[in-house]
């Protein structure tokens, strides 16, 4: 007999630069001439960066698994101003994932994400049909530097955004 895997809704929280700040950053416009600071993307790439526009067709909000990148930071934001979803863990020194810090977030489409070099993630997430991204992080990073925790594996659980 197959055991039921066990489907857990997280409610995404608007993203702000202060509860976003144990898995990143979050980067807003600012005027031209600005100097840099501290409200600027904090980005560690250690290599050749790949900077791209990356073409997802609808995901939907459900996930079973996340994944992370211990090496660099990631750079993502959506074209056209399109809101989308991210959910995160924060970085741990194991490859196991503390469920109970798995948090999602409304990403408005002003703004782009920095994670974390090890911040685990599921996402882009969305309901559209598709959303372009754009995509900051090293030209090898899905494939010198990609974890994943599948959790539905380890923990027979996976996760719906409720919106």
């Amino acid at each position: 007999m197959a055991i039921a895997n066990l489907t857990t809704q997280l409610t995404p929280q608007l993203i702000t630069p202060e509860n976003f700040q144990p898995y990143g950053q979050v980067i807003f416009p600012t005027d031209d001439g600005k100097q840099f600071d501290e409200k600027d993307a904090q980005l560690s790439l250690a290599g050749i960066p790949r900077f791209y526009i990356m073409h997802l067709r609808k995901v939907g909000l459900k996930f079973q698994s996340l994944a992370r990148h211990q090496q660099c930071t990631q750079c993502l934001g959506s074209l056209g101003g399109k809101e989308w979803f991210m959910a995160v863990a924060p970085a741990s020194a194991t490859d196991q994932i503390n469920l109970e810090q798995i948090a999602a977030f409304r990403i408005t489409g002003n703004c782009f994400i920095k994670l974390n070099a090890g911040t685990w993630h599921a996402g882009p997430l969305f309901e559209e049909e598709f959303i372009d991204f754009y995509n900051l992080e090293l030209h090898d990073t899905n494939i010198n530097d990609y974890e994943v925790c599948n959790l539905r594996k380890l923990y027979n659980l996976s996760f719906e955004l409720h919106v």
